[in-house]
C-alpha cells in the first residue's frame, strides 16, 4: 500500500485573495514503512513573501526568485503523488492550496476522500489535548529540534513518524527491510539461545503406553 506524506508552506492563509505555495514536501510510505523516495521543491510563488510568512519559514524574496514557479511543477507533482493516499496534518488547508494551483493550471484536481487527515485522527483520539504536531512530538516522544522554522520536507519526515505513532505505534522490531543485500535475522549473527528451562512433556504415560502398542501391531516390515 503507497501512501504520501505531504506538507505544503504558503504565503499566507488564502490562495483566492492572492497566497501562493512556496513549498512542497513528500514522503513516499510503502506498507507503512518510509522508502527513501521523496519529492521536494522550493516555488516561486510571483508575489512579496509577507513579513509574517518569512518569519514562518524563514523564505525570503531573494531566495524564491529563481525557483520555478507552480506551472513549471504541477505535473510533476502528481506523477509523484500517483494515486497514492496522501497523508496531512490539517488536510483541507494543503488541500485548498493544491487545488487551486491545479485548477490554476487545468490539471486534475486531487479528491479531499484520498487525505487522511493526521489532525483529526489525533483529536478523536486524545479528545481535548493539544494537537498540534510540536504537541504530538513530545506525546509520541519524537525529536522535533531541527524543527525551528516551518520546512516542508522536514515537517513532512516528522509527520510520517506521528502518522505511524498514530495508528498504532511504531514496531522497529517488526520491520522488514528493503535494502538491497539486507535479509533480516537469517543474514545476520542473530541465533536462538537454548530455554533456560526444557518444556514440560506434552505426552501423558498412557499416551505413550498406546503408542507402543500400536507399533507392536504393525510387524517388522512396517514402513516409516
Amino acid at each position: 500500500m503507497r501512501e504520501i506524506v505531504l506538507d505544503t508552506e504558503t504565503t499566507g492563509f488564502d490562495p483566492f485573495t492572492g497566497d501562493r505555495i512556496v513549498e512542497i514536501g513528500c514522503i513516499e510510505l510503502n506498507n507503512h514503512v518510509t522508502t527513501g523516495n521523496t519529492f521536494h521543491v522550493y516555488i516561486n510563488p510571483e508575489r512579496a513573501m509577507p513579513d509574517e510568512a518569512f518569519q514562518v519559514h524563514g523564505l525570503g524574496d531573494d531566495f524564491l526568485r529563481d525557483k520555478p514557479k507552480f506551472a513549471e511543477i504541477g505535473q510533476q507533482f502528481l506523477d509523484f503523488v500517483a494515486d497514492a493516499k496522501l497523508i496531512i496534518h490539517n488536510a483541507a488547508f494543503d488541500m485548498k492550496f493544491l487545488n487551486a494551483e491545479l485548477e490554476w493550471m487545468k490539471l486534475p484536481i486531487l479528491a479531499m476522500d484520498r487525505a487522511i487527515d493526521t489532525l483529526e485522527i489525533a483529536r478523536k483520539r486524545f479528545p481535548g489535548s493539544p494537537a498540534s504536531l510540536d504537541a504530538l512530538c513530545r506525546r509520541f516522544g519524537i525529536d522535533n529540534s531541527a524543527r525551528t522554522l516551518h520546512g516542508a520536507l522536514l515537517d513532512s519526515e516528522i509527520l510520517a513518524e506521528v502518522y505511524l505513532e498514530l495508528i498504532g505505534g511504531r514496531q522497529p522490531g517488526l520491520v522488514l527491510s528493503t535494502r538491497s543485500g539486507d535479509h533480516g535475522a537469517q543474514g545476520g549473527s542473530w541465533r536462538p539461545s537454548p530455554r533456560p528451562v526444557p518444556l514440560p512433556p506434552r505426552i501423558s504415560d498412557a499416551e505413550k503406553a498406546a503408542h507402543a502398542a500400536f507399533v507392536e501391531t504393525l510387524g517388522e516390515n512396517a514402513l516409516w
